[in-house]
């Protein structure tokens, strides 16, 4: 049966990443002028603009969240004395540096669904149908929301047992996502409609991707990611819908880190926009890497990342 064509969207091209993006503008605006914060410590900080760029490509051609960069990176800048956070604290920055850039990245990736262009003739690409789209987001975030928020409040897991469970777990499912890459899907159409058993299969989850997201700020946008790029749907359907429960996820997530003083406002304010511009920019050079390149490329940085992170956890 041939994928449903998506409805189109009353809205022109770029208007909704328009929108979208006057309101982060008009969130950060607000940061500035009401979050406490150090001039000298802003003036340390002088290279974060840069990791905010590179981290929003990374998370948002992929939709595994800033997270997978953010993360390693400022438990490296601790390591090397650089910006002593601790890990509840690098968890807060890395949320509020993501409540800016998968927000605009998801913005990019929903604005495509609705100006999709039509497969080239003989192309094993498949259009996505808006429907399957926001239904994976919905429902995965009735489970993973409530998950995330408990966890905040709870924490009764040892956080070092979490990580490498987690990093263990990213390292299957990267390692699955290379070698199907480049076997049993190398060849195959990709998968026009979304089944149920995979639905069924991201409910699955959404449970664990939100103790990890509490946790570490990413881990429900990378699992559903990998997951569904196994499974050899378009890129589109992968990365928007993990982008968007990344971006609704961190954006919950940070309310308790505002309330509880743990986010470090300098380094929000210095790597937001960065991550906005990188936001903007992933989606393009998603396309532009295609299918294969991408999914490669992600899945080797997802191994390497959790080599490191496991290994850190154990000196």
């Amino acid at each position: 049966m041939a994928a449903p064509q998506p409805r189109l969207s009353a809205l022109p091209p770029g208007a909704m990443v328009r929108m979208g993006g006057s309101v982060l503008a008009l969130a950060y605006c607000v940061i500035c002028a009401l979050a406490p914060f150090d001039f000298l410590l802003l003036h340390r900080l002088w290279f974060l603009p840069g990791i905010g760029v590179v981290g929003a490509i990374v998370a948002n051609t992929s939709g595994t969240g800033g997270g997978v960069v953010f993360v390693p990176v400022f438990n490296a800048l601790r390591e090397q004395g650089v910006m002593a956070l601790d890990p509840l604290r690098i968890t807060a920055v890395s949320m509020g540096i993501q409540c800016f850039g998968m927000s605009m990245g998801a913005l990019r990736w929903t604005d495509r669904l609705y100006h999709q262009p039509a497969p080239a003739a003989g192309s094993k690409d498949a259009l996505v149908d808006p429907r399957d789209y926001f239904t994976a987001v919905l429902c995965v975030l009735a489970l993973a929301l409530p998950t995330l928020l408990i966890t905040q409040r709870i924490g009764i897991f040892d956080r070092r047992d979490v990580l490498i469970g987690y990093k263990t777990f990213s390292i299957i499912f990267g390692l699955a996502l290379l070698v199907t890459t480049w076997t049993v899907n190398r060849q195959r159409p990709e998968r026009g409609q979304l089944e149920r058993i995979d639905l069924i299969a991201l409910l699955l989850l959404a449970i664990p991707g939100g103790v990890l997201t509490a946790y570490f700020s990413v881990g429900l946008g990378e699992l559903v990611a990998l997951y569904l790029f196994i499974r050899h749907y378009p890129v589109l359907l992968c990365t928007g819908v993990a982008c968007c429960l990344s971006a609704v996820s961190v954006i919950a997530g940070s309310v308790w880190h505002i309330a509880h003083g743990t986010m470090q406002w300098e380094v929000v304010m210095l790597a937001a926009p960065g991550a906005v511009l990188g936001g903007f920019l992933a989606r393009p050079i998603a396309l532009w890497l295609g299918a294969r390149r991408l999914k490669t490329l992600d899945g080797s940085w997802i191994v390497l990342a959790a080599l490191y992170l496991i290994w850190l956890s154990a000196r």
